[in-house]
């Protein structure tokens, strides 16, 4: 494709990628300040529709409609192969299932979970790229199997901050044997762990290993364009925080085993744990962008080094 015109298309799908992301941190912020105000049936198909239009979207332009949908259909596979496994068998998350609360399921598992996955799952990889290095054919296998490693403690740091409001309180899902976390068995992380390294390491080895594009170069990309997904995760865990700040009032409640909690000790360990480890992570990505750009602008172009030289830095202008 010619470069002026992929740069034009590039400057009109921003504008649509920042709509996308206003309307994230809206909709999410609102629904976290006043909860209760927006029906269950609408809200949770606009959070999970608005981050995978994102992140199908902003993918597209890094990887091509043909890698990011590959990365899709990872998602939807792996964790639906995964959570049913773990269902039946209780590997690799524990023992579980789920109510009727999260709508249609495909055998045991609610359809809404698959693009759940891709949805956090894309932002969680941008952030890791940010801090580690793009993934890319004939360069160092390094970034092919540490970028998956830090994304999925990205992926994890997630569900650290929701899974005992979604099981323990909402019931969601049920923990059958309860867990030491408000609820929740240590089980449930590792086996989140292990289900999203295989997904990001899947499409790791998928890039390290797909043909080059037919103009033999590798796209680049403004501040702006991770910027945004960065935005996109940080919303994620300060909603958490958000809904703990101005909660509801406090009430005990019981998981399957019969142990008692108290709704407000969860609300502020998630959002504890929210702050340093999803708010962390954005804040550590956004430093190392601007860190990046300043070392992008300071190196002239015949000394930069592979560190230097990253795959965000833009065109040189003459």
């Amino acid at each position: 494709m010619d470069q002026k015109v992929s740069d034009k298309m590039k400057k009109g799908i921003t504008p649509l990628l920042w709509t996308l992301v206003i309307l994230n941190v809206v909709l999410t912020l609102v629904n976290a300040a006043f909860p209760n105000h927006i029906p269950v049936a609408l809200l949770i198909p606009l959070l999970v529709l608005i981050p995978l239009a994102f992140a199908l979207i902003h993918g597209a332009q890094r990887y091509q409609w043909s890698g990011i949908i590959t990365f899709l259909v990872m998602c939807l596979v792996v964790s639906n192969l995964l959570e049913n496994t773990s269902i039946l068998t209780g590997f690799p998350f524990g023992h579980y299932y789920y109510t009727s609360d999260l709508g249609p399921k495909l055998f045991l598992v609610p359809l809404i979970i698959g693009p759940a996955y891709f949805g956090t799952g894309y932002l969680a990889w941008v952030l890791a790229t940010v801090l580690i290095g793009e993934v890319r054919p004939k360069e160092s296998w390094f970034t092919t199997f540490t970028v998956p490693f830090i994304a999925s403690f990205m992926m994890v740091a997630w569900d650290l901050g929701m899974d005992p409001t979604s099981s323990t309180i909402r019931h969601s899902w049920i923990w059958e044997q309860g867990g030491g976390y408000f609820g929740v068995p240590l089980t449930n992380f590792l086996g989140w762990f292990f289900t999203v390294y295989v997904i990001f390491q899947l499409f790791a080895l998928y890039l390290r290993f797909r043909k080059a594009s037919r103009d033999g170069e590798e796209p680049t990309f403004t501040r702006s364009y991770y910027a945004q997904a960065i935005v996109m995760y940080a919303v994620i865990g300060l909603v958490i925080v958000v809904s703990y700040l101005v909660g509801s009032t406090n009430m005990a409640i019981t998981d399957a085993v019969g142990v008692v909690w108290q709704t407000r000790s969860i609300a502020e360990a998630e959002a504890t744990v929210s702050i340093f480890t999803m708010l962390f992570a954005a804040a550590l990505s956004t430093v190392k962008l601007l860190q990046r750009s300043a070392a992008v602008t300071s190196t002239p172009v015949e000394a930069e080094t592979g560190e230097t030289a990253l795959q965000e830095r833009p065109p040189v202008r003459r």
